[in-house]
């Protein structure tokens, strides 16, 4: 799943993402951590997971040039 970053806060490194069919969903502090990225910009797009819900980013990451080649 693909969305845009909508939020991003560098001193907390909690933000939120817009999803393609427009929702807000947010995304903890733990979760940008752990994606080893270093800062967002809003409207970067962005590859995401979503709970079980669909309420919150679980993971985030940037592709890569080429195939199988993430960043994050």
């Amino acid at each position: 799943m693909q969305g845009s970053v909508h939020t991003f806060d560098e001193h907390s490194g909690a933000g939120s993402v817009l999803l393609d069919d427009g929702r807000e969903v947010p995304f903890t502090a733990e979760v940008f951590g752990a994606s080893a990225l270093r800062h967002l910009r809003a409207g970067q797009r962005l590859s995401l997971d979503l709970d079980a819900g669909g309420t919150a980013v679980e993971r985030l990451w940037i592709v890569g040039i080429g195939d199988d080649q993430p960043i994050g």
